[in-house]
């Protein structure tokens, strides 16, 4: 019996999960298929639902539904309750248990790609949204010594911040435009951009959240969007000195946690890699029609 995973979204025809899952269980041997299930967030509740047949391993979860999905399950492990989402949802005997892999894609991709250990470090990071409470959560975890979450709105960012302040770490708020991120930034070792700005066809595509001169030469700057894969901010980073970490192999990482938690086996990263970029190749360079 052929089994199946795939991810939940809306709109999801952007997504390079599929091509990056299917690699993998290709790879392994495994008789399985993994699709994008394009989500409406009115049919969330009866695509979970489907989960439970014991021709499903379970699924990943990505915008707008990583908070929303979290009521249609059975368990929710602690890290996953803690950051308020869940990316990977698990069947077991038709029960769903779901979890949050982001953060361990985060910390692991920042050292493989970066080197950097997050213990005792100052952090910077932008935005407040579900992937930014990943990241905070895991540098909490990880021991970093200081995190400031600076966010358009500042009520979002000051309630993050509250909160993973509850884990011992030291954690302030800043609105984008107070002049003390500016101090902030040049005195981190680490800035995080968790927001959708530079992302290819997004509505601030060419934009870097973070302005060059406050960029110091030896920092790690870290931007979670992957495509395209070399972002303004990483261009300007990297122009500037800094070390510079992109956003795809969070995504193979947290793929890799998710197909490791379906199927007990450890994922072929470097497949799942080279099979993200080339569906990001794909998917931006698509082949003319000539055929009329």
């Amino acid at each position: 019996m052929t089994i199946k995973a795939g991810i939940f979204g809306y709109p999801i025809s952007h997504s390079i999960s599929p091509a990056m899952h299917q690699a993998a269980l290709d790879h392994a041997g495994i008789d399985a298929t993994y699709d994008a299930w394009e989500t409406p967030p009115d049919a969330l509740a009866q695509g979970v639902l489907m989960l439970r047949g014991d021709d499903y391993l379970g699924a990943n979860v990505t915008v707008p539904h990583k908070q929303a999905v979290m009521e249609h399950l059975d368990q929710i492990d602690e890290l996953a309750t803690r950051i308020g989402a869940v990316n990977t949802i698990v069947n077991e005997g038709g029960r769903l248990l779901g979890s949050n892999t982001d953060a361990a894609g985060f910390i692991d991709s920042l050292r493989d790609e970066a080197g950097l250990n997050p213990s005792g470090l100052e952090a910077v990071l932008v935005g407040a949204g579900g992937a930014a409470r990943a990241a905070a959560y895991a540098l909490a975890i990880e021991g970093a010594a200081s995190l400031t979450i600076a966010n358009r709105t500042l009520e979002r960012a000051r309630t993050l911040a509250d909160e993973v302040g509850r884990t011992g770490l030291k954690a302030q708020a800043l609105a984008l435009d107070d002049d003390e991120l500016r101090h902030r930034c040049l005195e981190a070792q680490l800035i995080v951009n968790s927001t959708s700005v530079g992302m290819l066809h997004g509505p601030a595509e060419g934009l870097s959240p973070i302005p060059s001169e406050v960029i110091r030469p030896g920092v790690v700057v870290y931007d979670m969007v992957y495509n395209p894969a070399d972002t303004p901010l990483l261009k300007t980073a990297r122009s500037g000195g800094a070390k510079v970490a992109g956003g795809l192999l969070m995504l193979v990482y947290q793929g890799a946690a998710s197909f490791r938690q379906w199927t007990g086996r450890p994922a072929a990263t470097t497949v799942m890699l080279d099979a993200a970029r080339r569906a990001l190749f794909d998917m931006n360079n698509p082949k003319k029609d000539f055929s009329r």
